[in-house]
């Protein structure tokens, strides 16, 4: 585990029901593309790496598909459970897999190759899993950021938070480029053919006090900034949050903030 794993890990840390509340539905656009993607269906079995509260799960159990899920996180792994009662669920963590070579017709990653610290790794780790034909589909988020990514550093700033002095980041002989290129070489350099890569671009909708409290509940690298806060300035943080999702905020007292991803997939040799 390196070490950027080990500060995935503690960000997530009983986070389950944080994370639902906050982050949760915007993660949730992209999985039955993901799904498509993959060529799920009835009959197939597949592998849900890193499946969170169980939303992709539950969406291919719809489809008739059996389910397998893992994910690193105990919360996440119960809250999952509890979702999809008919899927199997363990916890597991890329690279590292449970499961004997070419036992799934499709694997699918959603949003969770940007929290491994090793990311080919964990690409070639979904792939060893799946047979010969089947599919891998992935996301990730891209860079540049689109607004909904951005308003978060732009808040901080204009607030004049602090960041601690050193970020957790890959290491930078196992980080790639989060473009289109960038995400269809990593898929391609795990040995897997006929990569296809877009950008799925939509409008997030979200309650103003449920997407403040992601953040404010620790999650992510955007939680660890406010908690490096103190009090004082916790409330210039909100004051510019009030400020700057203005001009997001919906006649129904929503935010609508565009963002969007990146959705690969590739046969398996």
């Amino acid at each position: 585990m390196t070490l950027f794993d080990e500060h995935e890990r503690s960000r997530w840390t009983g986070r389950a029901a944080a994370y639902q509340r906050s982050f949760a539905a915007l993660c949730a656009y992209p999985a039955e593309a993901l799904l498509d993607a993959a060529g799920v269906e009835g009959g197939h079995r597949m592998l849900d790496a890193g499946t969170g509260p169980g939303t992709v799960a539950a969406l291919a159990r719809a489809r008739g598909a059996a389910v397998v899920a893992v994910d690193a996180e105990p919360s996440m792994v119960d809250t999952a459970r509890l979702r999809v009662p008919d899927a199997e669920v363990h916890q597991a963590m890329l690279p590292h897999l449970p499961f004997t070579d070419g036992c799934f017709d499709a694997a699918v990653a959603n949003f969770v190759i940007n929290h491994v610290g090793d990311p080919a790794a964990a690409v070639a780790e979904l792939c060893r899993v799946v047979r010969p034909g089947g599919r891998v589909a992935v996301t990730v988020w891209p860079h540049p950021q689109p607004p909904l990514q951005q308003l978060w550093g732009q808040i901080f700033d204009a607030s004049g938070a602090r960041r601690p002095a050193a970020m957790p980041r890959l290491d930078a002989d196992k980080d790639f480029p989060r473009n289109p290129a960038g995400l269809s070489a990593l898929l391609a350099g795990a040995g897997l053919s006929d990569v296809r890569c877009r950008t799925i671009a939509w409008t997030h909708h979200a309650d103003p006090e449920d997407w403040w409290s992601g953040p404010a509940n620790g999650i992510g690298a955007l939680g660890l900034l406010m908690e490096h806060q103190p009090p004082s300035m916790i409330t210039r943080i909100r004051h510019e949050y009030e400020r700057l999702t203005a001009a997001y905020r919906s006649d129904d007292g929503l935010l609508a903030l565009p963002t969007a991803a990146l959705l690969a997939s590739a046969a398996v040799c």
